[in-house]
């Protein structure tokens, strides 16, 4: 079977909603070698803009019971008729660089529901609370006809709103009776969630669950309204995901949300900011991965890193030793004039290939226009 036929194949299966075909879609996308990346690449083309699947961001402390909170509002809402899939992401070791991947055996009932799929994915050296390829990963799921798509963050911290850049609703999990509660999460974290869950309201913990509910909901009130939010968001709700109380009443809560925002035009402009984000963000890891393979770059970096080490350099002049030749020849080139640059020039820049140097204008123009 050639690869364009094999390439086929495997959109074909996407798009009828085999569930193998999408697992075996997701792995390629997430691949780092570069042919299976240029493959990955003709697949999402070929897949095209599908249906728009409802995706929710999760977030939430360690413990807090992400694991039994999706699969009680993952079968509810297969038990609605919908089709749900779950992209969980591990954490990866710093030292080893492997992951657990374990979230299909905390969620045994939803994994074998034939209405759901489940993904565990792991975050390797990507920050941010998901793996690098999570949002093309939430785009086969959609041209798979699934109606929501959960993405859970490997957990809570400030770098964890990145998630809300390839969500519709970003839901924050909390647990009662965890100390100080309102220290306890950044606030940028906070400005971010459209939800708030304190789940556990249950039995001993149901009272102190009541009473950190009120805490957030008094200090989201403090904070600054949102244009893309209607009057009465964010808010805070009770649930107990083990015993399955308050999950139907937060998911009206959530269609509330969204149908607001589709009806007032922040669901497209939300979308299309996300796509602008994502645009810039390749653009960037491109930009590094190309300048970490150059091999005359690589060796200036190398000897820049050997004298921060030594202690003979510190590490931001070291930084501007190896960038400085960069940001001078794109002034000699006419950059800030607003010419284009010859691409001709790009072949005498010491160190860096015309890829590179190329992809370091488009970068620099993308950070002066705000992206």
């Amino acid at each position: 079977m050639s690869r364009t036929t094999d390439i086929n194949t495997l959109a074909q299966g996407v798009q009828t909603g085999d569930r193998r075909a999408l697992a075996r879609a997701i792995t390629l996308v997430e691949s780092g070698r570069a042919d299976h990346r240029a493959d990955a690449l003709e697949l999402l083309e070929k897949l095209g803009t599908q249906k728009q699947a409802l995706r929710i961001g999760l977030s939430g402390t360690p413990g807090v019971g992400k694991s039994t909170f999706i699969e009680s509002f993952g079968l509810m809402l297969t038990g609605m008729g919908k089709r749900v899939a779950v992209l969980a992401v591990d954490p990866s070791s710093a030292r080893s660089g492997g992951s657990i991947l374990g979230d299909k055996t905390r969620m045994d009932h939803l994994a074998r529901d034939p209405n759901a799929f489940i993904r565990p994915s792991p975050s390797q050296t990507q920050l941010g609370g998901v793996a690098r390829r999570s949002r093309e990963a939430v785009a086969l799921c959609e041209a798979a006809g699934f109606d929501v798509v959960l993405i859970e963050t490997v957990g809570v911290g400030q770098s964890e709103t990145v998630v809300a850049q390839m969500a519709d609703l970003f839901v924050l999990l909390l647990a009662p009776a965890g100390g100080d509660e309102l220290q306890g999460v950044k606030r940028g974290i906070m400005e971010m969630a459209d939800l708030i869950l304190v789940n556990k309201a249950d039995g001993d913990l149901k009272p102190q669950a009541m009473r950190t509910c009120a805490d957030y909901a008094g200090a989201l009130r403090l904070l600054r309204k949102r244009a893309q939010d209607p009057d009465g968001f964010p808010k805070a709700l009770t649930i107990s995901a083990l015993e399955v109380q308050g999950l139907q009443a937060a998911w009206e809560e959530m269609e509330a949300l969204i149908t607001w925002r589709r009806n007032n035009g922040v669901w497209t402009a939300t979308r299309e900011q996300q796509a602008a984000y994502w645009f810039a963000e390749d653009v960037r890891q491109g930009l590094l991965t190309l300048l970490q393979n150059d091999p005359q770059t690589a060796a200036r970096m190398k000897t820049a890193e050997a004298d921060v080490k030594a202690g003979r350099t510190l590490p931001t002049a070291a930084a501007e030793q190896v960038l400085g030749p960069l940001k001078q020849r794109l002034v000699t080139n006419g950059h800030k004039g607003g010419q284009n640059p010859d691409p001709s020039q790009a072949k005498r820049v010491d160190g860096i290939k015309e890829s590179a140097y190329l992809a370091l204008i488009l970068f620099m123009t993308l950070q002066m226009r705000g992206f």
